[in-house]
Protein backbone atom coordinates (compact mmCIF):
# COMPACT_ATOMS: atom_id res chain seq x y z
CA UNK A 1 0.00 0.00 0.00
CA UNK A 2 1.48 3.47 -0.84
CA UNK A 3 2.49 5.62 1.50
CA UNK A 4 2.19 9.42 2.39
CA UNK A 5 5.47 10.72 3.60
CA UNK A 6 5.97 12.16 7.02
CA UNK A 7 5.64 15.73 7.60
CA UNK A 8 8.98 15.26 9.79
CA UNK A 9 11.22 12.15 10.26
CA UNK A 10 11.04 10.40 13.29
CA UNK A 11 14.46 8.08 12.12
CA UNK A 12 16.81 9.26 15.28
CA UNK A 13 17.71 12.34 17.25
CA UNK A 14 17.84 15.12 14.47
CA UNK A 15 20.77 18.01 15.63
CA UNK A 16 18.23 21.22 15.30
CA UNK A 17 16.24 19.48 17.58
CA UNK A 18 18.66 18.38 20.19
CA UNK A 19 19.73 22.31 20.62
CA UNK A 20 16.24 23.08 20.62
CA UNK A 21 15.86 20.87 23.98
CA UNK A 22 18.79 22.03 24.97
CA UNK A 23 17.92 25.46 25.27
CA UNK A 24 14.48 24.89 25.66
CA UNK A 25 15.64 23.09 29.08
CA UNK A 26 17.41 26.02 30.13
CA UNK A 27 14.71 27.89 30.00
CA UNK A 28 14.73 29.19 26.69
CA UNK A 29 11.03 30.19 25.42
CA UNK A 30 11.80 30.72 22.30
CA UNK A 31 13.48 27.59 21.64
CA UNK A 32 10.65 25.67 23.18
CA UNK A 33 8.17 27.77 20.79
CA UNK A 34 10.34 26.50 17.81
CA UNK A 35 9.95 22.84 18.97
CA UNK A 36 5.96 23.30 19.03
CA UNK A 37 5.62 24.76 15.73
CA UNK A 38 8.05 22.52 14.20
CA UNK A 39 6.12 19.04 15.50
CA UNK A 40 2.24 20.29 16.37
CA UNK A 41 1.21 19.69 12.88
CA UNK A 42 2.52 16.12 12.96
CA UNK A 43 1.00 15.50 16.69
CA UNK A 44 -2.21 16.97 15.76
CA UNK A 45 -2.72 15.15 12.54
CA UNK A 46 -2.14 12.02 14.94
CA UNK A 47 -4.75 12.63 17.11
CA UNK A 48 -7.29 14.11 14.91
CA UNK A 49 -7.18 10.24 13.03
CA UNK A 50 -7.12 8.26 16.08
CA UNK A 51 -10.24 10.33 17.81
CA UNK A 52 -11.60 11.81 14.94
CA UNK A 53 -12.32 14.86 16.52
CA UNK A 54 -10.98 18.04 15.71
CA UNK A 55 -11.09 19.19 19.26
CA UNK A 56 -9.84 16.30 21.20
CA UNK A 57 -6.74 16.88 18.40
CA UNK A 58 -6.27 20.23 19.81
CA UNK A 59 -6.72 19.30 23.60
CA UNK A 60 -4.33 16.49 22.83
CA UNK A 61 -1.24 18.59 20.94
CA UNK A 62 -1.68 21.08 24.17
CA UNK A 63 -1.61 18.37 26.39
CA UNK A 64 1.10 16.83 24.78
CA UNK A 65 3.40 20.10 24.89
CA UNK A 66 2.13 20.07 28.07
CA UNK A 67 4.06 16.93 29.05
CA UNK A 68 6.85 17.73 27.12
CA UNK A 69 7.62 21.45 29.27
CA UNK A 70 7.62 18.77 32.30
CA UNK A 71 9.67 16.25 31.04
CA UNK A 72 13.00 18.77 29.10
CA UNK A 73 14.71 18.11 31.83
CA UNK A 74 14.89 13.92 31.96
CA UNK A 75 14.15 13.93 28.21
CA UNK A 76 17.55 12.30 26.65
CA UNK A 77 17.79 12.26 23.07
CA UNK A 78 19.58 9.35 22.43
CA UNK A 79 17.05 6.92 23.66
CA UNK A 80 14.83 8.43 21.38
CA UNK A 81 13.88 11.04 18.51
CA UNK A 82 12.13 14.15 19.51
CA UNK A 83 9.38 13.23 17.50
CA UNK A 84 9.59 9.93 18.38
CA UNK A 85 8.88 10.78 21.87
CA UNK A 86 6.17 13.20 21.17
CA UNK A 87 4.34 10.62 19.06
CA UNK A 88 4.62 8.44 22.24
CA UNK A 89 3.24 10.88 24.42
CA UNK A 90 0.61 11.72 21.78
CA UNK A 91 0.06 8.10 21.95
CA UNK A 92 -0.98 7.76 25.50
CA UNK A 93 -2.62 10.93 25.64
CA UNK A 94 -5.35 10.48 22.81
CA UNK A 95 -5.75 6.63 24.36
CA UNK A 96 -6.61 7.85 27.81
CA UNK A 97 -8.57 10.79 26.58
CA UNK A 98 -10.87 7.84 24.95
CA UNK A 99 -10.74 5.66 27.74
CA UNK A 100 -11.71 8.34 29.60
CA UNK A 101 -14.75 8.84 27.52
CA UNK A 102 -15.51 5.38 27.34
CA UNK A 103 -16.36 5.85 23.51
CA UNK A 104 -14.45 6.80 20.08
CA UNK A 105 -15.65 10.52 19.34
CA UNK A 106 -17.69 10.31 16.37
CA UNK A 107 -16.15 12.26 13.31
CA UNK A 108 -16.36 15.71 12.97
CA UNK A 109 -18.75 16.86 10.51
CA UNK A 110 -16.59 20.22 9.32
CA UNK A 111 -13.58 17.66 9.43
CA UNK A 112 -15.08 14.88 7.01
CA UNK A 113 -16.45 18.12 4.83
CA UNK A 114 -13.02 20.08 4.45
CA UNK A 115 -11.07 19.62 1.27
CA UNK A 116 -8.68 21.55 -1.41
CA UNK A 117 -10.40 23.46 -3.69
CA UNK A 118 -10.39 21.65 -7.35
CA UNK A 119 -10.87 22.87 -10.64
CA UNK A 120 -14.23 20.44 -11.11
CA UNK A 121 -16.53 20.45 -8.17
CA UNK A 122 -17.87 16.70 -9.29
CA UNK A 123 -14.19 15.64 -8.57
CA UNK A 124 -14.07 17.39 -5.61
CA UNK A 125 -17.12 15.97 -4.08
CA UNK A 126 -15.81 12.73 -5.01
CA UNK A 127 -12.39 12.77 -3.15
CA UNK A 128 -13.82 14.89 -0.21
CA UNK A 129 -16.53 11.47 -0.30
CA UNK A 130 -13.49 9.41 -0.63
CA UNK A 131 -11.69 10.86 2.36
CA UNK A 132 -14.89 10.90 4.61
CA UNK A 133 -14.95 6.85 3.75
CA UNK A 134 -11.69 6.71 4.89
CA UNK A 135 -11.98 8.47 7.36
CA UNK A 136 -14.48 6.93 9.36
CA UNK A 137 -13.21 3.50 8.08
CA UNK A 138 -9.52 3.86 10.12
CA UNK A 139 -11.42 5.22 13.20
CA UNK A 140 -13.66 2.32 13.42
CA UNK A 141 -10.62 -0.06 13.84
CA UNK A 142 -9.65 -1.34 16.92
CA UNK A 143 -7.44 1.21 18.14
CA UNK A 144 -3.91 -1.26 17.80
CA UNK A 145 -4.62 -1.58 13.79
CA UNK A 146 -5.30 2.09 13.44
CA UNK A 147 -2.45 2.80 15.81
CA UNK A 148 -0.78 0.73 13.37
CA UNK A 149 -2.57 2.17 10.07
CA UNK A 150 -1.70 6.14 11.12
CA UNK A 151 1.81 5.26 11.87
CA UNK A 152 3.35 3.40 8.86
CA UNK A 153 0.75 4.06 6.18
CA UNK A 154 -0.47 7.58 6.54
CA UNK A 155 2.21 9.26 8.33
CA UNK A 156 4.94 7.26 6.30
CA UNK A 157 6.88 5.93 9.00
CA UNK A 158 9.45 3.24 9.03
CA UNK A 159 8.18 -0.49 10.94
CA UNK A 160 11.32 -0.27 13.10
CA UNK A 161 9.98 3.55 14.07
CA UNK A 162 6.27 2.49 14.50
CA UNK A 163 7.57 -0.10 16.41
CA UNK A 164 9.50 1.90 19.33
CA UNK A 165 6.87 4.37 19.20
CA UNK A 166 4.31 1.60 19.95
CA UNK A 167 6.63 -0.44 22.11
CA UNK A 168 5.83 -3.64 19.84
CA UNK A 169 8.54 -5.91 17.90
CA UNK A 170 8.86 -5.50 14.36
CA UNK A 171 6.86 -8.06 13.47
CA UNK A 172 3.94 -7.21 15.54
CA UNK A 173 3.45 -4.02 13.39
CA UNK A 174 3.71 -5.94 10.52
CA UNK A 175 0.87 -8.56 11.13
CA UNK A 176 -0.75 -5.24 12.31
CA UNK A 177 -0.70 -3.36 9.44
CA UNK A 178 -1.56 -6.51 7.58
CA UNK A 179 -4.72 -7.01 9.73
CA UNK A 180 -5.86 -3.97 9.44
CA UNK A 181 -5.43 -3.33 5.80
CA UNK A 182 -7.32 -6.38 5.19
CA UNK A 183 -9.86 -4.74 7.96
CA UNK A 184 -10.05 -1.28 6.28
CA UNK A 185 -10.23 -2.53 2.48
CA UNK A 186 -13.04 -4.33 3.64
CA UNK A 187 -15.23 -1.65 5.30
CA UNK A 188 -14.03 0.90 2.80
CA UNK A 189 -15.78 -1.04 0.21
CA UNK A 190 -18.86 -1.93 2.19
CA UNK A 191 -19.16 1.91 2.68
CA UNK A 192 -18.76 2.76 -0.96
CA UNK A 193 -21.03 3.55 -3.88
CA UNK A 194 -20.97 0.60 -6.49
CA UNK A 195 -18.87 2.87 -8.58
CA UNK A 196 -15.84 2.77 -5.87
CA UNK A 197 -17.04 -0.75 -3.94
CA UNK A 198 -13.98 -2.64 -5.88
CA UNK A 199 -11.21 0.70 -5.53
CA UNK A 200 -8.41 -0.03 -3.25
CA UNK A 201 -8.38 2.59 0.02
CA UNK A 202 -5.63 5.48 -1.41
CA UNK A 203 -4.66 6.58 1.96
CA UNK A 204 -1.93 8.62 0.63
CA UNK A 205 -4.57 10.96 -0.81
CA UNK A 206 -7.62 10.64 1.08
CA UNK A 207 -5.99 11.28 4.30
CA UNK A 208 -5.06 14.52 5.23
Amino acid sequence: MPTAPAPGSAEGPADADVELVRRAAAGDRGAFAAIYERHRTVVYRFARLMSGSDATAEDVTQEVFVTLIHTLPTYEPRRAGLLTYLYGVARNVTRNRLRRDRRFVALDTAAAASSPPADDPHDAAARAQERTLLRRAILSLPSRYREAIILSDVHGLAYAEAARILHVPVGTVRSRLSRGRQMLAMRVGAAATPAHASARPRIERCVV
